[in-house]
């Protein structure tokens, strides 16, 4: 039997629930596997990191009530040998940081874009001057606001290098962007490319493994679009997200204001995305066997 180059060939041994997770795990994991080899990372580095993994993942998402998770119940869970179980075991879940730059500027410009004082009539960002004597809204106090272990000039340096804001002719402060957008594939475009897919891949996951649907996952979709159609409905579909995340951020920004605080976190996120798919090819016939 042929196997379509993007379509894992399944194991007489795998479970049906097992085998019906191939089809769409292959289509999951193909744009991974594309930023993998574009980036350096080999089959055999990446094998190793799905080993620890799968036993972190076992030793702690499976483990039994009252019961102390043995290295024979990971094996058994992950298929691992039990002497890899036993070395790669404790070493605790996977944390991940968030880079020091990535949370003050989200967080300024988050407060920017949502905070009345900050705001026009309208809901969009104000031009702020640098600092004021009174207490009018200013840079200087809309960081301060934030943070007060950077001084706002420090930040207002960085920002008008990277782009973010600009000083209008009145020497006021714009900013040149309603979203924090990191770019280049540095520290922080890839923080939140990591963020971002496992919240909505956690969320797709839960909703699978939960006895009911716990998350709102939904897309709208269309196929057979001409190019220029397709691409009026991105255009529309950025304009639309963008209205729902600034409402979003800015009552959750007020929300904030008087909450006490705890351990939770939330998400609200919105993808676009179009290609161009030519119609599939038809299979070829099986090689006949020489």
């Amino acid at each position: 039997m042929s196997v379509p180059p993007d379509m894992p060939e399944i194991s007489d041994a795998a479970s049906p629930q097992a085998a019906a997770l191939h089809a769409p795990v292959a289509r999951l994991l193909r744009p991974l596997v594309r930023l993998f080899v574009a980036r350096g990372i080999t089959f055999p580095a990446l094998t190793n990191l799905l080993r620890e993994l799968y036993v972190n993942v076992a030793e702690y998402d499976f483990a039994l009530a009252g019961k102390e998770q043995t290295d024979s119940r990971v094996s058994l869970l992950t298929g691992i040998h039990r002497k890899e179980v036993r070395r790669l075991r404790g070493a605790g879940a996977p944390v991940s940081q968030v880079p020091g730059v990535v949370s003050r500027t989200s967080r300024i410009i988050a407060r920017w874009v949502a905070a009345p004082e900050f705001t026009d009539a309208q809901g969009r960002p104000l031009p702020l001057p640098r600092a004021s004597e009174d207490e009018a809204p200013s840079f200087e106090s809309l960081v301060a606001g934030v943070t007060r272990d950077v001084r706002p000039r420090a930040v207002l340096d960085e920002w008008l290098d990277r782009g973010l804001a600009a000083l209008d002719e009145q020497g006021r402060v714009v900013l040149r962007e309603a979203a924090y957008l990191p770019r280049g594939g540095g520290e922080p475009q890839l923080y939140y490319f990591g963020r971002n897919l496992h919240d909505h891949v956690a969320a797709a996951v839960e909703n699978i493994v939960g006895e009911e649907p716990r998350f709102l996952e939904r897309a709208v979709h269309y196929d057979g679009l001409s190019q220029a159609l397709a691409e009026r409905l991105e255009a529309r579909a950025r304009e639309i997200a963008m209205d729902a995340l600034r409402q979003a951020n800015a009552e959750a920004h007020e929300a904030c204001i008087g909450d006490p605080g705890g351990s939770h976190r939330w998400n609200f996120g919105i993808y676009v995305y179009r290609e161009d798919t030519p119609p599939a090819s038809a299979p070829s016939a099986p090689a006949a066997d020489a």
